[in-house]
């Protein structure tokens, strides 16, 4: 069966809701959105599973949930012995290039980037680009200002600004204009936008018209949400902000999220130009989302789960031999999904047992659905020091002229940093916390999920639902079990319980039989009726 290329765009933080065929009005994602009413499926429903870059790329490109291996954390990243999409896919033919935007393998470890691809590009060849401009609105208190806010970015003297996300992009198409070789390609490209600091540079900075976004989610219209939360609102200190400052953080996000466009149809076009286009899947994702100041937050947290977290743009266009039904799809699904969606297509296997659902049947016909229900998952137990990111920042925790120090900080608080799980149907979200009250919304009466509905007698029943279909979702997930066996007797263990009926003249033979694995209870059997009434020096 032929392979087709695959080709991943992954572009970090980046909100579901910051297109414009999702009902964004002042999006401008116009190649997204042709690229999801023509060629491919784009996902309405596709949500991460945990709400931070490193687990949420361990969890997609592995299939596996957070809890499974115990990737929480975003410094505990896959290690030797732990398989990825990539070395899968290379190990099974694929040539495998991506950019080093490594929120995914251990650093510490030798070599270990390199098992999970047959080329890397390092980057970090470009000019330091300028800095922003700094003009016009400046939010913020003192030294550090923890909205993010940057705005419009300078440009060099032939009016470009060129930064790291740009020379990755050029990397990656030069490596798709001159591949020659017989093996398939995949290609994964991850860039930094749109993850803060919300900054970006003309003509995107100025195309976002003000007056066209939508409202903004407010705190004080809350009702008992997450103490995460509240301390993040209180470490960043951003409660002066004008809803005007708001729209200038909102509208910059989402010029990032229109360069991100631009930048994907630049990959595309040069996947045409290498002719090659109708031979690849491409998939488009981001790992989560970001609050963008709805609930009065910059950035994002580790263990809330509000859509505009949770919710994140998962595009696929097949390759021309696959039926396609172009368009959007309700589907619930999951980016762990992506990862057996992935394997589908390129007809290769994977190296353990994992939980992704291909998404072909869907992509096919968008009548078809996927999942009941979605998860996601996120925080510590309150002794897990080490799963914080302020402790993982030395003794003295994270510097507070670091921009992320009020989630950091936030997170020292064991109950509000505590382990949470959502479990989201079409209507309900119910997030079970195990230091803190539990969440349930009423997504239909209440999409902006402020009203917690814990105590209210008339949800009981569906309360009692969702907390029993999550149970089972971890009874059923709750571990996995490698394909290959484990011997329970070293050769040397074996030896010594069959020497004593081997004669002298055997030894080598029943020691090399012991060497290729035959098994011990075999091999006492075969002893036995063997050398029965010999005996051995």
């Amino acid at each position: 069966m032929k392979k087709p290329h695959i080709i991943i765009f992954n572009p970090d933080q980046m909100r579901s809701d910051s297109m414009g065929h999702l009902g964004n009005i002042a999006a401008r994602t116009p190649f997204l959105d042709r690229f999801a009413s023509t060629e491919g499926v784009s996902f309405r429903n596709a949500f991460c599973q945990n709400t931070v870059c490193v687990p949420s790329r361990a969890s997609f490109t592995t299939g596996l949930y957070p809890h499974v291996h115990g990737h929480r954390t975003m410094t505990h990243l896959l290690r030797a012995g732990e398989e990825s999409l990539f070395k899968e896919l290379k190990d099974q033919g694929y040539h495998v290039w991506m950019n080093a935007r490594n929120d995914l393998i251990a650093g510490q470890i030798d070599g270990l980037l390199e098992k999970h691809a047959s080329e890397i590009y390092y980057g970090g060849n470009a000019k330091t680009p300028p800095d922003p401009l700094f003009e016009g609105f400046k939010p913020g208190e003192g030294s550090i200002d923890y909205s993010m806010y940057r705005g419009e970015l300078g440009v060099d003297e032939d009016g470009v600004y060129y930064g790291a996300d740009d020379e990755d992009l050029d990397a990656a198409i030069r490596r798709i204009t001159t591949y020659e070789e017989e093996n398939p390609l995949c290609l994964f490209l991850g860039l930094i936008n749109p993850h803060p600091p919300y900054q970006v540079e003309n003509p995107y900075f100025s195309a976002i018209k003000r007056e066209e976004l939508p409202p903004r989610i407010k705190a004080e219209d809350g009702k008992e949400k997450a103490r995460m939360m509240e301390l993040i609102r209180s470490n960043q200190k951003l409660s002066h902000l004008t809803e005007s400052d708001w729209n200038e953080v909102r509208a910059c996000y989402l010029g990032m999220v229109m360069k991100v466009d631009h930048m994907f149809q630049k990959l595309c076009d040069a996947l045409k130009e290498a002719g090659i286009y109708d031979d690849c899947a491409i998939f488009f994702l981001s790992d989560h989302g970001d609050y963008t100041g709805d609930y009065g937050i910059s950035e994002k947290s580790q263990n809330t789960f509000e859509d505009c977290l949770t919710n994140v743009p998962l595009l696929v266009k097949p390759p021309a031999w696959e039926k396609v039904d172009p368009g959007i799809s309700d589907s619930l699904v999951e980016l762990v999904d992506f990862y057996g969606t992935v394997l589908d297509y390129a007809n290769c296997s994977s190296t353990h047992t994992h939980f992704g659902k291909s998404l072909k049947e869907i992509i096919g016909s968008r009548l078809n659905e996927n999942r009941e229900f979605v998860c996601c998952e996120g925080g510590r137990l309150a002794h897990e020091l080490h799963c914080d990111e302020f402790h993982a920042n030395g003794p003295q925790g994270t510097n507070p002229y670091t921009p992320y120090y009020p989630r950091h900080l936030a997170q020292s608080d064991a109950t509000a940093h505590g382990k949470a799980t959502m479990i989201r149907t079409r209507q309900f979200k119910y997030i079970a916390r195990l230091y803190e009250k539990d969440e349930f919304y009423d997504l239909e009466k209440d999409p902006k999920e402020l009203i917690n509905l814990m105590d209210e007698e008339a949800y009981r029943e569906e309360i009692l639902r969702h907390k029993e279909l999550l149970m089972f979702w971890y009874l059923h997930t709750s571990d996995v079990v490698p394909f290959d066996y484990d011997m329970r007797f070293s050769p040397e263990m074996t030896w010594h319980k069959l020497k004593s009926l081997v004669p002298k003249e055997h030894e080598e033979e029943i020691k090399m039989k012991i060497a290729k694995g035959v098994n011990p209870f075999v091999l006492m059997n075969e002893c036995k009726k063997r050398f029965g009434t010999e005996q051995a020096d």
